[in-house]
């Protein structure tokens, strides 16, 4: 039996907290579980470009971010790093709301917020041999203000896949279960075995990407090569991919298309305009070429999307990405 004298009762809200974020970039939604005495579960569905990040509760909380879909900025220090799918992070909070940037403004994924303060000090009285201490943890971990970092696993894929898709019945018990999980699978980890010494993007690159992006944004309409940006701002073509592709995980031909799409099917939505003058807009000058790229990044033609009378455009696009 676990020792329950020595732990905090593990009744908990079975209702979650739910809330939604809205700015002049998107609109972000947000449901939280409070799984343990200091341990919060939330779910992150954000369809924007930035927002104020609120703090935890309490400074020092230990963050665990996992990233199922998108693309998430962390800023730690001086230097910048972006979760992609599967990829998972720990750090501990500031005192203070941050800014929190999602470049492709698309991102799915869960935080697991443990307080040390409210937490228990060793959660074995919730599971016998579930030896982890969240304080010990976080100072192997994430020391000072260090940010630990790993990449895509089977392993990871594991422990957070299933928890996408809970039936109502079993869901706080099988959130209990699924954090004592990973918490479990943190305490073995090596230090060292953090990558975040190797995805590190210092904030010049940073500063060149988002000043490209926000001149593709707005120059939707016209044609313009790697070289003719490279030389709009003063760098090497090569310098000017890698920094791109660091912060926005994609080329810029690719990111420029689908953005010039996302418009595109804002247009057909929200106006009587003529699928060819929008085309016009995006920079195409041809009808068939223009269908064919809508079709490649929303997975139907201009002409059907527009007769799907409201069908939400994230929807279209994720069910696009995941083959459905």
């Amino acid at each position: 039996m676990a020792n329950e004298t020595a732990c905090p009762s593990v009744r908990t809200e079975k209702t979650p907290e739910s809330r939604a974020i809205e700015n002049e970039t998107g609109s972000m939604t947000e449901t939280r579980y409070r799984v343990f005495p200091g341990i919060t579960l939330i779910y992150r569905d954000v369809h924007m470009l930035r927002c104020e990040w609120p703090s935890p509760e309490a400074p020092g909380t230990l963050v665990i971010d996992h990233c199922r879909e998108g693309r998430f900025e962390h800023h730690v220090g001086q230097q910048y790093y972006y979760l992609s799918a599967g990829d998972l992070s720990v750090d501990r909070s500031g005192d203070a709301p941050s800014e929190a940037y999602f470049p492709t403004s698309h991102y799915h994924g869960i935080s697991i917020l443990i307080d040390p303060a409210k937490a228990p000090e060793c959660l074995s009285c919730f599971l016998d041999d579930v030896n982890v201490r969240p304080a010990v943890l976080m100072e192997r971990l994430c020391p000072g203000d260090a940010c630990f970092i790993i990449r895509s696993t089977e392993r990871l894929e594991h422990i957070f896949s299933e928890l996408y898709s809970i039936p109502d019945s079993i869901r706080m018990g099988y959130y209990k279960v699924k954090v004592l999980e990973l918490l479990l699978f943190l305490s073995v980890l090596d230090a060292d075995s953090s990558q975040t010494g190797t995805h590190a993007c210092p904030p010049s690159q940073v500063r060149l990407a988002k000043a490209v992006c926000s001149y593709i944004c707005a120059h939707m309409s016209e044609h313009y090569t790697i070289e003719q940006l490279a030389a709009q701002f003063c760098v090497s073509p090569t310098h000017l991919k890698k920094s791109f592709r660091n912060v926005y995980g994609d080329s810029v031909y690719s990111y420029a298309r689908t953005q010039k799409m996302l418009s595109a099917a804002r247009l057909l939505q929200e106006t009587d305009r003529t699928i060819l003058d929008i085309a016009g807009e995006c920079g195409y000058d041809n009808g068939s070429k223009f269908s064919k790229a809508f079709r490649e990044v929303m997975g139907m033609t201009p002409r059907d999307f527009r007769s799907s009378k409201g069908l939400p455009i994230e929807s279209v696009r994720s069910e696009r990405k995941n083959g459905i």
